[in-house]
């Protein structure tokens, strides 16, 4: 399986999961942008070991759902980190997420404080997750996975798919394999469920 971007610790089931807002509404732009200075600054305070200080929960910003942050090196991941469980402001989840993408992502060992200015950031606000009756409803490019069989559980973000060519099948495939099953499992009973995203960086 090639590198799919994101690294998740999944503590809490779908069903938990279906709690996350009813409609995904798109930012405004100055939320946006007040969430990526958000996440740059919780990155540089978890690297220097010290408190980040995180904007009004007010508007948009005051969303309870999940969220996750890419980051890039040199147009490479260097660490993928959310949370699918919207028990908190998305300002206070995506400061959480954006250190832990810095610090925490097992594939990588921490960001140098060095490295940055030189790092580009993506945040990926997620809607609701709902269950899939037919794979053929899945649509590339706006739908992301999630895959659940017994305690095996997986998310793949909706860019993930286009970013490197896959077909619909192959998305499915590669969201069973994150999960830790076998790449065909979707065809025997794994519960199959989409999501859509607010995806915006630098």
């Amino acid at each position: 399986m090639r590198d799919s971007g994101v690294s998740l610790s999944l503590e809490v089931g779908v069903r938990a999961w279906s709690g996350l807002l009813g409609v995904l509404g798109m930012l405004e732009p100055h939320e946006r942008q007040a969430l990526l200075q958000l996440a740059r600054r919780a990155i540089a305070a978890r690297l220097e070991g010290r408190p980040v200080e995180t904007p009004a929960a007010v508007g948009g910003l005051a969303r309870r759902t999940g969220a996750f942050v890419t980051i890039r090196h040199n147009n490479r991941l260097r660490g993928c980190l959310g949370s699918v469980d919207g028990d908190a402001p998305l300002v206070d989840i995506v400061a959480q997420c954006a250190g832990d993408a810095a610090t925490r992502d097992p594939r990588f060992p921490p960001l140098p404080l060095d490295d940055l200015p030189e790092v580009v950031l993506e945040i990926s606000v997620l809607g609701p997750i709902e269950p899939v009756a037919d794979p053929a409803t899945i649509e590339m490019g706006r739908h992301g996975l999630v895959v659940e069989q017994g305690t095996h559980r997986g998310l793949l973000l909706p860019q993930v798919p286009t970013e490197w060519g896959w077909d619909r099948d192959t998305f499915i495939s590669e969201t069973c394999v994150k999960a830790g099953l076998a790449p065909d499992a979707w065809r025997t009973g794994v519960r199959v469920f989409t999501f859509e995203a607010d995806v915006f960086g630098e």
